[in-house]
């Protein structure tokens, strides 16, 4: 059984910005174990402030109600038990213990000859254990001792191997390694010290830290470390999505990793973190399971010529196929089953037409366009977002000291509404209006889910906006998007699309 160690909440919180407060860390730790559950999870940091004790003594307080107490662990440093008694004092029991992995390291910083280096690791070992702290050893910059001073490393591990250690733990700290070093250097430990539990902890600065983790579990290590999408110093670290594939599809490694918990923990610690995840990111990506050639979906039609073992179904996903320039008959089909409309093979080919110039254009298609372009064909008009409910007139207020307030008449299906409503901003005010009609009226309304605004690089204040903004409603999720030179009007251009896709799908 292969065993992953999460430290999103850890070395992830060193990614530039990102800082979790103590219910956010206390969140993520339940969700990290209860629902993805990796076997173990790295809290924080002994010392660093009064927010990390409160953080890690909510999480040992929680783990330590429901028998999890085991699987959490907590950054220390060789400091004379300062921070054994400050694990100890907020109920942690397991100690990572940070020591020098390379004598560049060792001689640099701390100035220290091996030997003395090692009298201060054991001491503190000793004192861990007389609290009932067991403890794991860091060998920070351990692939650069590899490289550089083995026989420092060996020395280290020779008397580290049989203090009582748990683990030993071997990064690769600043992201040198290739995967043919990691490779050797893996099993050179392996091989030297059969009985020895090794972790193998990946950065990413040079993109290999999911390939060197792999030959590193080929290498013999019984554990590996991840982050939550790759969230870690610089470049980050391995993300756990990566892992996960490589585990049960490239090396049919046992593990207990749970594949239908992946999204929901990525997009949460996504939203806490404020760190997006990449479009193109392997597994949870927003464009993973996006075919937008039209010869890609003409092969998945006749049989799925171009799907691989990762079924987005294994984490409660589903495949797309994109509009636009490239897209074929095949992609349109695709999108028409999935909104039950039936076209002829005439209109069929029309439509197909405009998808291909509006992404000439690049303009941004989603498949809920897709009636509208539908429309403006059967009706023989240029393309329009014209539809059973429209926008009569709105204006926006906004004065300083005082809250935006927003005045809207929309018309709906012939009759006509008029609303106002204050709000935290002018899109907030405008959709609080919005509301208030659909309540009065008994209609239901979706829930905003996300909300993106992209600008062009170098753009200028009068550069177009495009807002994507996504919705759930009854659990029909969706998204729509909107363009103008001013943001909030591109916001209401995507809501206003909305209106109609939700007033189409009801009506």
């Amino acid at each position: 059984m292969m065993e992953v160690m999460d430290t999103t909440l850890r070395d992830g919180e060193q990614t530039a910005g990102v800082s979790f407060n103590a219910d956010e860390k206390l969140a993520i730790a339940r969700l990290l174990l209860e629902e993805l559950k990796v076997n173990r999870i790295e809290v924080g940091s002994a010392r660093v402030s009064s927010g990390e004790r409160e953080a890690c003594a909510k999480i040992c307080s929680w783990a330590s109600a429901t028998e999890h107490l085991d699987q959490v662990e907590i950054l220390g440093f060789v400091d004379n038990g300062a921070s054994v008694d400050w694990i100890s004092s907020v109920g942690g029991r397991c100690l990572n213990l940070l020591t020098k992995g390379s004598l560049r390291h060792l001689s640099g910083q701390l100035r220290k000859s091996p030997q003395e280096h090692l009298d201060d690791i054991q001491r503190e070992i000793g004192l861990a254990r007389k609290k009932g702290i067991s403890v794991n050893v860091y060998l920070e910059d351990w692939s650069n001792g590899m490289a550089d001073s083995p026989e420092y490393v060996f020395f280290l591990v020779d008397h580290l191997k049989d203090a009582g250690v748990k683990r030993i733990m071997l990064p690769d700290t600043l992201g040198v390694l290739n995967p043919e070093q990691t490779y050797g250097f893996c099993r050179q430990m392996v091989e030297r010290y059969p009985g020895v539990h090794f972790d193998f902890h990946a950065h990413n600065d040079y993109d290999l830290a999911a390939a060197n983790t792999f030959e590193a579990v080929r290498a013999g290590m019984k554990g590996i470390h991840t982050t939550v999408n790759g969230l870690g110093e610089r470049a980050g670290n391995l993300p756990v999505a990566s892992a996960l594939g490589i585990l049960n599809d490239h090396l049919q490694q046992e593990n207990t990793l749970e594949e239908s918990s992946l999204m929901h923990v990525c997009r949460y610690v996504e939203t806490i973190s404020g760190v997006r995840i990449p479009s193109n990111m392997p597994l949870v990506g927003e464009y993973v399971f996006t075919q937008t050639s039209g010869v890609h979906a003409d092969g998945d039609k006749k049989g799925g010529l171009y799907q691989n073992a990762l079924q987005p179904e294994r984490f409660g996903r589903h495949r797309h196929y994109a509009l636009g320039k490239t897209s074929g008959k095949a992609n349109i089909i695709k999108n028409l089953e999935t909104l039950g409309i039936e076209l002829t093979p005439e209109q069929m080919k029309l439509v197909t037409q405009r998808v291909v110039e509006l992404g000439d254009k690049k303009e941004s298609l989603t498949p809920e366009d897709l009636p509208f372009i539908i429309a403006d064909i059967l009706k023989g008009d240029h393309p329009s977002d014209e539809g059973p409910i429209h926008i009569v007139n709105y204006s926006l207020q906004l004065a300083r000291g005082m809250r935006p307030v927003a005045n809207l008449r929309i018309e709906i299906q012939g009759e006509s509404y008029e609303e106002s409503a204050a709000g935290d901003g002018q899109y907030d005010a405008f959709m609080k209006a919005l509301w208030k009609i659909y309540d009065h009226l008994g209609r239901r309304h979706p829930r905003l889910t996300d909300y993106v605004v992209k600008i062009p690089p170098g753009g200028k204040t009068d550069a177009l906006v495009e807002t994507s903004i996504s919705w759930d409603l009854d659990g029909y999720s969706f998204k729509t998007r909107g363009v103008d030179s001013d943001q909030t009007e591109a916001a209401i251009k995507a809501t206003v699309k909305m209106l109609n896709i939700i007033e189409n799908r009801i009506v």
